[in-house]
């Protein structure tokens, strides 16, 4: 008979540990949570220092006895839910219900990776609940609960039935809605480029693009300052004025904390935060790896530290040296320093060992899970490499009183970048025209100064200044980190609830606020300033830190919180603006009584009823023609392009549709002037002269058809490239993706070619 039990909190986890831990040790899992606050109450005593009161959550009963039932046959417990609040409030509230059951000796047990070494040192070092951490998260429990339910009602009251605020992430909503103000406030400013198509005596041509104008920086704010220099450079000779040569260095990145992970797999995936730390958990827990059983494959996820264990340093080192040569392995190992607001409790995320490549068990994943491994095991092999070391050279171009300027590189050392390259948000507000130009790889022929060249062309190019951009999930992330609201294990959970609320959408991968998420946002940033405010929000995230740090007490943050808290409620309770008494007038007709419709909004959003209510109970769907569409969200603003109207001179626009985006003129609706936009692909079909464009289902997905619609029926979900399939001939490839990598393949069924 075991005489040692061990609790975790996750079935995949007990499975893994058994493994590890033998005859000895009963593994039972509490399946997360087994005690909260009630859903339907505040139950919280705020007369009586905030007292909590807490409950068996609905379907765990059975989980206890059985806990209760091992606990009474054990003469040692060992609690070992995760390592973090979340982790040592389980914990604790498993003691609390067990303790009377037993007169087995409790401990607390904590490892950052579920390995046989980990497991064995934390057993063999066991701890007592930490009392302070747990107070840590019953004070943020308590907070968000608060908030959440004082708040909400009077949202349902004034504005719309089934509301909610939550005390962090309506500081997300706040970022999310100020940034969509700056957009629909942007006005965009014209501005032109000179790029010049360059050869020298020796091949390839390259690209240089004009710098400075007299020794100033250029400003060319219009097409008659572009022709100025124009007529100014058109017959002057260029000549290499100057070639700077340098040996730079690129340092390896720091491996995965909790934000830095989840933003790279936004952008190199498109995984979603929430998706990413699902995926992630997997591994943390444990995978079956066939005759191996369930193996931990990474360390612990939610983390906002780079330190690195000793035993890994050197793992790793010598997995670099034997696999790479010496030349890749730094003198001493790379140390990364974190954020001072980092709590250092657990390692930076990083591959539990490192003899298990993602090739080696790529069978016994799968592609999402084999995806996420190898993009930590990349990360982390690559942090302890040497630093890739290019040769970069920058030439400068004179042609009369007018500066070109280039620059190349070589990569003359990989280093790290041979394992791993960082993907980059795409560039914002940096017109890419002429990129080539500031192209940091690009190939430059041997050049030498005073060197004479050809002018083979000039391109000048009109631009426009782009507003601010939208946030990614990724960018929303690092925005909270970098402002010290939420902490590693909240960042999914902020973003998930506020586009579950519906108060701000995605489109493309970008977040924009819907009409109710300003609404609500308004609302609340007026009446409680302090919930609303970033620097607020972030200084409770402190005190929550230093109330698990043992340094102050939690009922003392929670009075210090609910004083003005309270205030605030009793004042909202009277100025806040009571939109449901509120009607817009339209000068729509009722259908069914003749009387003049209005506007209300109502559970569902905003809505036309009836000014005749309740005698008549007419209601239709809102009109779409005010700037938002049906469920309230803003349309898209138009997107000012560089072409003009080919009838009336006006500057083309990128519009959205019903089904989906393309080119207007800007003069509509007096001038009509559309097209659709091509995506560079001719129609594959035999005999027809089409392009394909984007398009959009009724269900609002993307999808790719001929422009010559009716009369051709192309259609494809995967986007078309215009490139012959080698194997079966196929006329076309298309675009997939596929572990984050995109690749063309046939479209054919049963072909199976790809590149």
């Amino acid at each position: 008979m075991p005489k040692s039990l061990i609790i975790v909190e996750s079935p995949a986890k007990a499975n893994t540990l058994k493994k590890f831990l033998g005859k000895d040790f009963d593994v039972k899992a509490s399946v997360g949570h087994i005690r909260d606050l009630p859903k339907k109450k505040l139950a919280v005593d705020v007369e009586n220092n905030f007292e909590p009161e807490y409950i068996t959550i609905q379907g765990k009963s059975k989980v206890i006895d059985e806990l209760r039932k091992a606990a009474k046959k054990a003469d040692t417990i060992f609690l070992a839910p995760d390592p973090d609040r979340e982790g040592e409030a389980i914990a604790y509230h498993i003691e609390q219900l067990i303790k009377e059951q037993t007169k087995g000796v409790i401990y607390r047990v904590m490892f950052n990776e579920i390995t046989k070494t980990a497991v064995r040192a934390a057993i063999e070092n066991p701890q007592k609940i930490d009392v302070s951490l747990f107070e840590a998260q019953q004070a943020r429990r308590i907070l968000d609960r608060l908030v959440g339910y004082k708040i909400s009602p009077l949202l349902w009251k004034k504005v719309q039935r089934g509301l909610s605020a939550g005390r962090v992430q309506s500081v997300a909503l706040r970022l999310i809605c100020e940034r969509e103000r700056e957009i629909l406030a942007f006005k965009p400013e014209e501005y032109w480029s000179i790029t010049t198509n360059l050869e020298g005596k020796e091949p390839p041509p390259f690209l240089a693009k004009l710098s400075k104008v007299d020794k100033k920086k250029v400003e060319l704010k219009n097409e008659e300052d572009t022709n100025k220099v124009l007529a100014d450079i058109k017959d002057a000779p260029f000549q290499i004025a100057d070639i700077q040569k340098k040996e730079r260095k690129r340092n390896p990145y720091p491996p995965f904390i909790t934000s830095t992970l989840q933003q790279e797999t936004s952008r190199k995936m498109r995984f979603s935060p929430k998706k990413t730390m699902a995926i992630a958990q997997m591994l943390y827990e444990g995978i079956n790896l066939g005759k191996e059983g369930p193996v931990g494959l990474i360390t612990y996820m939610r983390t906002d530290s780079t330190r690195v264990s000793d035993e890994a340093i050197k793992n790793v080192r010598d997995y670099i040296s034997k696999n790479f040569g010496k030349e890749y392995l730094p003198a001493k190992p790379n140390v990364y320093k974190s954020k001072k607001s980092a709590q250092d409790a657990h390692e930076a995320i990083r591959p539990s060992y490192m003899d298990k490549p993602p090739a080696s068990i790529k069978q016994y994943l799968s592609p999402d899970q084999m995806a996420l491994y190898e993009l930590v095991w990349n990360r982390f092999l690559s942090s302890q490499m040497a630093p890739a070391r290019m040769d970069q050279t920058h030439v400068e171009i004179k042609a009369s009183k007018h500066l070109f300027k280039t620059v190349g590189s070589i990569i003359t050392f990989p280093g790290f970048m041979k394992v791993y390259i960082e993907a980059e948000e795409e560039k914002e507000n940096k017109d890419q025209e002429g990129a080539n130009a500031d192209d940091k790889s690009a190939i430059l022929p041997p050049l030498s100064v005073g060197e004479k060249l050809k002018v083979l062309e000039i391109l000048p190019k009109q631009h426009f200044t782009q507003p601010p951009p939208r946030f990614t999930e990724a960018f929303l992330i690092k925005e909270l980190e970098d402002k010290g609201i939420g902490r590693p294990s909240t960042y999914a959970a902020i973003i998930g609830v506020i586009k579950d609320r519906e108060y701000v959408f995605s489109e493309s991968r970008r977040l924009s606020p819907s009409e109710l998420g300003f609404l609500v946002n308004d609302q609340l940033v007026e009446n409680f300033p302090d919930i609303l405010n970033v620097t607020f929000t972030a200084n409770l995230e402190t005190q929550l830190d230093l109330i698990e740090e043992g340094k102050v007490g939690w009922v003392d943050t929670l009075k210090a919180f609910y004083a003005p808290f309270q205030k605030d409620l009793e004042e909202a309770e009277v100025k806040m603006k009571d939109f449901k008494k509120e009607v817009t007038p339209t000068d729509e007709i009722c259908g069914k009584c003749n009387s003049p419709m209005v506007i209300k909004r109502g559970r569902f959003g905003r809505f036309m009823a009836c000014s005749a209510y309740p005698e008549c109970k007419n209601t239709m769907e809102i009109s779409t023609e005010d700037g938002v569409d049906s469920k309230g969200i803003p349309k898209p603003q138009d997107q000012p392009i560089e072409d003009k109207c080919p009838k009336c001179g006006a500057m083309m626009v990128i519009k959205s549709g019903r089904f989906g985006k393309f080119i207007s003129c800007s003069r509509y609706p007096e001038c009509k002037t559309t097209k659709p936009i091509s995506i560079g692909v001719k129609c594959p079909e035999e005999g027809c002269a089409g392009d394909i464009i984007e398009r959009k289902s009724r269900n609002g997905k993307l999808f790719f058809a001929c422009n010559k619609y009716p009369d051709c029926k192309f259609a494809s979900w995967n986007k078309p490239v215009a490139e012959a399939c080698p194997q079966c001939e196929s006329p076309y490839l298309v675009e997939r993706t596929k572990n984050g990598e995109i690749y063309s393949g046939c479209p054919k069924k049963g072909c199976g070619f790809k590149k």
